[in-house]
């Protein structure tokens, strides 16, 4: 009973608890790197990156293996506990440094201008307040800072649209732990003051059918470098 009731307590304690969702994307998303192109794509979103890093919703931490040589340090947050006991598993396989902790994309526990570059990995759709996780990664990156993103959001026509949301209002956040399919990250980015780089639309798989959740989008963006003290305070 003692135990139970611990178990309990953890649970209320942390910010994000989607255990089921957590075990079913851990089997699925394994399958889906070679399956689907996963690998591709995080080889394409990781591909060139130096000095320290702050990757937010490591997940399971697929991603690691994918950092190159020229990054010296990555942090990982990553607030589900099943995923991210997964995501220590993976850093200790990684071939850069790579230190997973605890904490929420909107209240990012790192000082300001800590990092050269931040990655932005099919997080944004499940964050409770993008404005502000996107004005915590402002914060925490150096003034020239790049983004990297890869994220999935509205797309398709009319018709597909309208699914999307009437899906958002219904049952994919709570099977999906959280997430929502019409967000749009790209305006999102824009909106929070980072500088838009190029970036790519697609499907996920690229040669499959279009569902709801297919519509990504890759690319790059960067903190301007006459900003000064975004987000802090």
């Amino acid at each position: 009973m003692q135990l139970r009731s611990l178990r309990s307590a953890q649970a209320v304690r942390d910010p994000v608890h989607h255990p089921v969702f957590a075990r079913w994307y851990a089997r699925v998303s394994v399958p889906a790197e070679s399956r689907a192109g996963m690998a591709d794509v995080r080889r394409r979103l990781l591909g060139g990156l130096s000095g320290r890093v702050i990757e937010i919703g490591a997940g399971n931490g697929l991603n690691f293996a994918h950092y190159p040589g020229t990054v010296s340090e990555v942090v990982a947050m990553e607030p589900e506990r099943a995923l991210r006991a997964l995501a220590v598993e993976a850093a200790l396989r990684a071939d850069v440094p790579v230190d997973v902790a605890p904490g929420v994309a909107e209240a990012l526990p790192v000082k300001s201008e800590a990092f050269d570059a931040a990655v932005l990995s099919l997080v944004l759709c499940s964050v409770r307040d993008v404005p502000r996780a996107l004005a915590e990664v402002r914060r925490v990156l150096r003034p020239g800072g790049e983004v990297r993103f890869f994220e999935h959001g509205a797309g398709g026509g009319r018709v597909m649209h309208a699914t999307q949301r009437a899906l958002d209002r219904t049952l994919w956040p709570p099977l999906a732990g959280g997430c929502h399919l019409s967000r749009d990250p790209v305006a999102a980015l824009r909106e929070a003051g980072f500088e838009l780089g190029p970036y790519r639309r697609m499907t996920i798989p690229e040669n499959g059918p279009a569902l709801p959740q297919s519509f990504c989008c890759i690319g790059t963006a960067w903190r301007p470098l006459t900003d000064a003290g975004a987000g802090d305070g």
